[in-house]
């Protein structure tokens, strides 16, 4: 492969991760385990790559967390009263722990009750980050990457 062809496979990975940490429907792994697999680039880069989209997908929950609320009594909002109360108890209850749960399929809503929960964002990145890398990172363990 040609370096462009190498920095647009990263740039799609990078797109792929970014868009499953958020709210929309994308799925990262497969595009992850592919390029892993054809080794399109070094995996310590494919990792980093991944890891990184993810995470900053992850902010932008964090981000949207911060002025949802904002919303909560329109018609267009996206959970119930009684949602955001459930997820905002349990977040109490089990605090930040909640987001080493970041990187399972429904961790999303941690990410943005974590910013609707006002989280330090320096602390949000360093767990997320951890375990969002170390799913990654288990991942390409578990392919022999």
């Amino acid at each position: 492969m040609s370096e462009l062809e190498v920095a647009a496979a990263l740039a799609g990975l990078f797109a792929a991760a970014f868009g499953a940490a958020t709210i929309l429907p994308f799925q990262s792994e497969v595009v992850y385990v592919a390029m892993a697999v054809a080794e399109t680039a070094p995996y310590p880069l494919i990792l980093i790559v991944a890891s990184l989209g993810n995470t900053l997908g992850s902010v932008v929950n964090w981000f949207m967390g911060l002025w949802i609320e904002h919303y909560r009594d329109r018609r267009w909002f996206p959970v119930t009263e009684a949602q955001l109360q459930r997820a905002q108890g349990w977040y109490r209850r089990y605090g930040v722990w909640t987001l080493l749960l970041s990187w399972a399929p429904f961790g999303d809503a941690f990410t943005v009750v974590a910013g609707v929960m006002r989280t330090p964002l320096w602390l949000f990145v360093l767990i997320v980050a951890a375990v969002k890398t170390a799913r990654y990172a288990a991942l390409g363990w578990a392919i022999g990457a």
